[in-house]
């Protein structure tokens, strides 16, 4: 039996201010039997494809446009990984395993198992209040020992993560040390900002501000779901020779703020990246580079939403699945504490309150379009020139 009913773990999930561990609300979910031996089954001779790394430490981190890429089937991972013969291994050969890791991450599972639409019925995120929630709505993740991404931020909504196969470490930091983190756009994702430090290994000479960077630290087991909360960093490395988890994002209120700064934030990324670096400043994950009139367009689209937003109760609300991204927070109910116990365990200690949500910026009407030369001169403000020429210095 579930430790909360549907609707006190949706309460919790919309109130958490710290990562949390639900111990026992899974029991029973089909999901717990995707090991990777059971998709390997399942996709047959269907191909994935898998980010690879090295293993050497280099105190940087290894941004997803390092990485090497090959697509192959589940059972060409698993023989790789158990060292079987070269010839099992397919793509894998050219990889040893002593030096690189692998990881199948991302993968929507939508569009993986899209033949077989029973399989999202086995994710059962309805559990957790969440209505109409299920696989469809997911992805999937399934490394090797030491696959990792890098440290980041979503700036969308919440994390809520299923461990299934093998263990993680997560290594988490609130959102009031994102400075601590030096954080960065380049690579360019949407709705992920990464950070220039290698958490694990840092250049303290390079990142001297790490030093006063909160760590909380947690290795998820499988059967439990782990919670991010909104703007939480995280770094999160496999432990075990396979692992395999389950996640979905939950958007939470002021998303559309948030959004409205990842229009900004692409049309401004773009406008100086198109033309240099061969590329290498766009993530894999992002397949084009949208034009300038798109990007002012996708502007335009946010702020009207700011303007009229669909607002949802985080604590009741909106069940949409979210993609990553971050901006805006949620502020704790006066008088409604999240009931951590033996089933919920808070991960790391306290952090320090968020504080209220800074008051909207003052300026022309929601309505008036937003043109080019507008959003430059906000970008190109005296103060914001100040303040980036402070962060420059200080980040040298």
């Amino acid at each position: 039996m579930a430790a909360f009913s549907p609707e006190q773990a949706r309460r919790i999930v919309g109130r958490l201010q710290q990562p949390a561990v639900f111990l026992n609300m899974t029991q029973g979910w089909p999901v717990l039997h995707w090991t990777a031996e059971n998709l390997g089954q399942r996709l047959g001779d269907r191909t994935v494809r898998f980010r690879l790394g090295r293993k050497a430490e280099t105190k940087v981190p290894l941004f997803e446009s390092q990485c090497s890429y090959l697509d192959a089937k589940m059972d060409h991972f698993l023989a790789w990984v158990k060292g079987q013969a070269q010839e099992d291994a397919g793509p894998f050969c050219d990889f040893p395993s002593s030096e690189y890791w692998a990881y199948a991450d991302y993968k929507y599972i939508a569009m993986l198992f899209a033949d077989q639409p029973s399989m999202f019925e086995e994710v059962k995120w309805e559990v957790f209040g969440l209505e109409g929630r299920n696989g469809k709505d997911s992805t999937l993740w399934v490394g090797s020992k030491g696959a990792n991404t890098p440290c980041h931020l979503d700036s969308y909504g919440c994390n809520l993560v299923l461990q299934v196969q093998g263990r993680k470490c997560w290594h988490l930091f609130p959102p009031e040390d994102t400075s601590t983190l030096y954080p960065t756009r380049v690579p360019y994702e949407e709705s992920s900002v990464f950070s220039r430090v290698d958490v694990l290994h840092p250049d303290l000479t390079t990142f001297p501000a790490f030093t006063r960077a909160r760590v909380h630290t947690v290795t998820l087991e499988p059967g439990q779901v782990l919670v991010v909360p909104r703007h939480w960093w995280h770094y999160v490395e496999s432990l075990d020779d396979v692992t395999v988890s389950v996640n979905s994002w939950v958007e939470l209120e002021d998303d559309h703020v948030a959004r409205l700064g990842e229009a900004v934030t692409r049309t401004v990324v773009c406008a100086l990246k198109r033309d240099h670096d061969a590329g290498d400043w766009l993530n894999p994950t992002e397949e084009a580079v949208p034009s300038h009139n798109d990007n002012m367009r996708y502007v335009n689209m946010a702020l009207q939403a700011c303007a009229a937003p669909q607002r949802t109760d985080p604590a009741a609300g909106d069940t949409r699945p979210a993609k990553r991204d971050s901006d805006g927070r949620v502020r704790r109910r006066a008088g409604e504490a999240v009931p951590f116990g033996p089933c919920l365990l808070p991960v790391g200690p306290q952090p320090r309150p968020h504080g209220d949500a800074p008051p909207g910026a003052p300026g022309e009407g929601p309505g008036e379009t937003v043109t080019t030369d507008r959003l430059l001169d906000c970008l190109l403000h005296p103060d914001v020139i100040a303040m980036v020429t402070q962060l420059l210095l200080h980040s040298r």
